[in-house]
């Protein structure tokens, strides 16, 4: 069996939440209690189940003496005997439960999203691969029963996206895809390839967690917004008034373009949460960089020019080359991406779990 941190960090990090929770200003600052109560909650279910690790461990150890011990009764050794194995799958599921409570929740698991996909390397055929990338996320996303809108398309002249963004929304969406971003490769005979030659292109795929407004303070003097007609289908009505915006973020260069609504102040709204949401990852990718220099085999999340996967249509194939995960892409393509998305999630455990047996204090 494992081994798990000591539980005496967190026994004491539970009396100290005990003491502050008995204060009579604990609820002065309502989103602070929240948190600590969450906090609570999370350190006394890890003591629970230390509790419960101790007493089972002392059982094991009790029926081991039982077993070696002569002078009992043959019926009783024989008992023991029958009871270790299920004590054993016991502790195995208690350890693998209080490394589970141990690692702390990322504050952003429970938002929703916004997910852009770009055409990379690889012309038309990288803008129909886009297209594609954005059929399967939405096919998962229907079948999950989230709600998808969308906030802005760039369409390509041959068809498919130079870029598509839009937002999901449920529960805990962040959490399920926030491994998602990266270089998505495509290889495969591109329906305008007449001697059937088989190509490689890209696309790239980020995932952001919907920011809200105390996520990001944007000063509106470090806004530049534009209004215009927009452009592509849509009737005569989306030619003929200034309903598209443009939004620019001076201090940073950020730029988003939203045009998908009739109405100018809805584009301006949705151009708004997507430039937080922009924002609110560059400052978590400048903070997340500092701390993977000191943490080994991590899955990554939002680092847009890491190659994450391979889809090869040839082989009816697809590798997530982090994990070293191959699975059929057929099913991939149609949006059945658990498989996939649990393997991501647990390669990630383990690396969290290895990080928090070095370093087992309360977080």
């Amino acid at each position: 069996m494992g081994s798990i941190p000591n539980i005496q960090p967190f026994r004491k990090r539970l009396e100290e939440l005990d003491a502050r929770m008995a204060r009579p200003d604990f609820f002065q600052d309502p989103q602070r209690a929240a948190e600590l109560s969450r906090e609570h909650q999370r350190m006394s279910r890890i003591v629970d189940l230390g509790n419960e690790l101790e007493a089972s461990r002392k059982a094991l150890q009790e029926n081991e003496l039982l077993i070696n011990d002569d002078g009992a009764e043959a019926e009783l050794r024989t008992l023991a005997r029958e009871e270790i194995p299920v004590i054993e799958h016991k502790l195995e599921q208690l350890e693998h439960a209080i490394l589970f409570t141990m690692i702390p929740p990322e504050p952003e698991d429970g938002r929703n999203i916004i997910m852009e996909i770009r055409a990379g390397a690889g012309g038309e055929e990288a803008a129909l691969f886009a297209a594609d990338l954005a059929r399967m996320y939405m096919r998962y996303a229907e079948a999950q029963n989230w709600r998808i809108e969308p906030m802005g398309t760039s369409p390509a002249d041959a068809g498919g996206f130079k870029e598509t963004v839009f937002k999901i929304a449920g529960d805990s969406i962040y959490q399920k895809l926030k491994f998602e971003s990266g270089v998505h490769r495509v290889q495969r005979v591109p329906v305008t390839e007449a001697s059937g030659r088989i190509h490689t292109s890209t696309a790239t795929v980020a995932v952001l967690p919907e920011a809200e407004a105390v996520d990001i303070e944007i000063n509106p003097n470090d806004l530049d917004i534009s209004t215009m007609r927009a452009s592509g289908a849509g009737g005569q009505h989306v030619n003929t008034t200034d309903s598209a915006v443009m939004m620019v973020h001076k201090p940073t260069g950020t730029t988003v373009y939203c045009a998908d609504e009739r109405s100018q102040i809805k584009n301006r709204a949705k151009a708004m949460t997507v430039m937080r949401s922009r924002l609110l990852q560059a400052k978590r990718e400048e903070e997340r960089s500092k701390y993977a220099a000191h943490r080994r085999g991590q899955i990554g999340t939002g680092d847009r020019s890491e190659r994450i996967r391979t889809y090869n249509y040839p082989q009816s194939r697809l590798t997530d080359h982090r994990i070293g995960l191959s699975l059929s892409l057929p099913s991939i393509m149609e949006g059945e991406l658990d498989p996939l998305l649990q393997g991501l999630a647990e390669a990630d455990l383990s690396s969290k779990v290895a990080d928090l047996l070095q370093n087992p204090q309360p977080v």
